[in-house]
């Protein structure tokens, strides 16, 4: 039956261009939307730009403009380069529209009628210079732990501590170089503790979040015993935002009212559609979908659904929430060339290339994916050019129209119609790399079929013609059946596909139909395959000089090898592949990490490592898969028991954990 679904992605914040990091979330969206659209749902697609806040403020002040004029040189760029990329929204609006001051204030009110919130005073460092209250990134000084000269208020990057911006050494505003004051102001708080009957229900009941991500914010957030802490939703003057309306000279914190943009964004849309925006978000049978990072994760599973309770808006249906990228293995760099502007990557490269090369990686769940370069022109050469353009033009040149009834194919058309639930639904749980290896197993069965008939050779053959007709008719139909199901992905290829046959792909359902009788176009070429020399100019173009950093201690081994032993005692060592489900600093253990980790068919375990000042952010470690010793006997510590030991090289801070290749899966043995 036909659905009513609202979609967001996160809100860009304003103060940066959109890079290949943040395609990962647009583009698979996107993806998600037209997937809904194709089966003939309602959706609206709905985006703003994120724009209060410090960052804002300081940037008009240097460049002594108003925000506004931030906004809307940032808010044009950003909307470029999503069209660019085929993303298409419904609406796309901005934080600082009177319908998300509205809204922020209906929230208040409920919060404030609900007895929600608090009030004390919060000490900060305080810039004199500037007259404004510092946040973490706006400090810099000596690391109090290992003495790493310019580092931020929050955490250093040589030792990976993490502090209060006032314990850090020779502490100075990044804004004006004055040393900070320690001042006090009054700051606004929600007690979510008051929710957490409510959270707990909601993170519980199945569907809102993955399996893993639900157990991750009831360990690390809503463990039992623990009260949530209260949240400070507000900064006092001077700060870019709308102004507290009952505590004037104080601002509304940028993480209270950017979620609100979505609900701001459907007002907007729909006041200029003649549509009423509570049919959405009160009551009603609309499904509301986020797709966000995982480092943001906390947002929406607490605050947003807590402010949603409190004004009694509808709930969240599902947060999908995805991992982070990385580029040939590593975080994405600006001296290596990696921190890709979406700009720069579209100056140099095609945009359908990365749509489908992140559908073939994104599996739906929080698990980090990684772009290899040579993998990226691999799968775009091979997949796209070799399997699904192939179909194309290696046929559509050699007959004028296809057959009036369709001919006998073996049972591919068939089969790959009888594939369409597994594909939908694929698509549907945003496991687009499952979708995308059933339709490219569908393109290799096509391929094969071509291989086999050599309509090449028929064509050389004039008394063959009728067999060349019918060969190209089947080759044809099994090329548009599969861009069906590409549509999602690559919406231009479906088009063309469509003026090549005459016949428009305009639902889910045209992949259960061949095509007969039409006339073919004149092809034209669909898709080219990547230029090295483009790929490589593309990272040139992205490489910027960094400053050399400190140097650090070798994290190379020094230590003497252990003594030989016999091939039989290595092989008593079971070294499994395993994915962490959950991730959680144990109470009076520093140094201890609590993981719980799956091996697949093999099971769960808990598992205690000693990596807790590699990893001072445990929440980075959920998703990803190890390698851990699976066949040590348990160990009673203070703390529980652990089930095994996980495999690092060097010693703290400076430990890395040894990652599996991709396609490793959780419980595989090593050898």
């Amino acid at each position: 039956m036909p659905r009513r679904i609202l979609v967001t992605s996160a809100l860009p914040y304003v103060n940066g261009h959109i890079h290949i990091g943040h395609l990962v979330e647009y583009l698979q969206t996107d993806i998600f939307v037209r997937f809904l659209r194709l089966q003939g749902h309602e959706v609206a697609f709905i985006c703003a730009d994120d724009v209060h806040g410090t960052a804002t403020m300081i940037a008009a002040r240097n460049r002594g403009v108003p925000e506004s004029t931030i906004i809307g040189e940032m808010a044009a760029a950003h909307q470029k380069d999503f069209a660019d990329f085929g993303i298409r929204f419904d609406h796309y609006g901005s934080t600082d529209s009177a319908s998300n001051r509205e809204s922020v204030h209906a929230i208040w009110a409920a919060l404030r009628a609900g007895g929600h919130v608090t009030s004390r005073d919060v000490t900060q460092l305080y810039d004199p210079k500037a007259g404004t209250f510092l946040a973490d990134r706006f400090v810099k000084g000596t690391c109090p732990k290992c003495g790493a000269p310019d580092q931020y208020g929050d955490s250093c990057d040589k030792c990976s501590s993490t502090f209060s911006p006032t314990e850090l050494k020779d502490a100075v505003s990044t804004l004006s170089g004055a040393k900070p004051e320690l001042r006090s102001a009054t700051h606004h708080f929600v007690q979510l503790e008051h929710f957490r009957r409510f959270l707990e229900d909601w993170v519980g009941e199945a569907g809102h979040l993955h399996p893993d991500m639900a157990k991750w914010v009831k360990n690390t957030f809503l463990r039992e015993g623990e009260p949530l802490r209260d949240w400070d939703v507000s900064r006092p003057a001077p700060y870019f935002g709308f102004e507290i309306p009952d505590a004037p000279g104080h601002f509304f914190y940028v993480w209270l009212d950017a979620p609100v943009g979505y609900v701001a964004s459907t007002r907007d849309w729909c006041a200029a559609t003649g549509q009423d925006w509570t049919s959405w978000w009160q009551g009603g049978k609309a499904e509301i979908h986020h797709v966000i990072g995982k480092d943001i994760a906390y947002f929406h599973t607490l605050f947003w659904p807590a402010n949603l309770k409190a004004v009694g808006w509808n709930l969240p249906t599902k947060v999908h929430i995805h991992g982070f990228l990385t580029v040939n293995g590593e975080k994405m760099s600006k001296s290596k060339g990696t921190f890709v502007r979406a700009r720069t990557y579209l100056d140099h490269l095609e945009a359908p290339w990365l749509r489908y090369y992140y559908a073939a990686k994104l599996n739906g769940t929080a698990e980090d994916l990684d772009m290899n370069l040579a993998e990226f022109k691999e799968k775009v050469d091979s997949d796209l050019v070799g399997k699904v353009v192939n179909l194309a033009s290696r046929t559509a040149r050699f007959v004028p129209r296809l057959t009036d009834a369709y001919p006998d194919d073996g049972g591919l058309f068939a089969r790959a119609a009888a594939e369409s639930g597994a594909i939908a639904e694929a698509y549907e749980r945003l496991d687009t790399a499952a979708a995308m290896r059933l339709i490219m197993a569908a393109a290799d069965r096509a391929n094969e079929y071509v291989a086999r008939t050599e309509p090449w050779t028929l064509k050389k053959d004039p008394t063959k013609a009728d067999e060349l007709a019918r060969v190209c008719t089947v080759a044809l139909n099994l090329f548009r059946q599969i861009c069906v199901y590409l549509a999602p992905v690559l919406p231009q290829v479906a088009a063309e596909a469509g003026r090549l046959l005459n016949a428009p792909i305009t639902a889910w359902s045209d992949a259960q139909r061949p095509v007969t009788g039409n006339a073919i176009a004149a092809y034209q070429n669909l898709m080219g395959r990547v230029d090295p020399e483009k790929l490589q100019a593309m990272i040139a173009s992205s490489t910027v000089a960094e400053p050399a950093p400190t140097p650090v201690a070798s994290a190379a081994p020094t230590e003497a090898l252990a003594a030989t032993i016999a091939f039989d005692d290595f092989a008593k060592v079971d070294l499994r592949v395993a994915q962490v489900l959950t991730a959680e600093d144990v109470p009076k253990a520093k140094k201890i990490v609590k993981l719980r980790v799956s091996l697949g068919s093999l099971g769960e375990r808990t598992i205690f490592a000693g990596i807790k000042a590699a990893f001072p952010d445990v929440a980075v470690l959920v998703g990803r898969k190890i390698v851990v010793v699976a066949n040590l006997a348990p160990r009673t510590m203070s703390f529980g028991v652990s089930e095994g030991m996980v495999i690092a090289a060097g010693e703290a801070p400076n430990a890395f954990l040894l990652t599996p290749d991709a396609g490793a899966e959780p419980g595989m043995r090593l050898h």
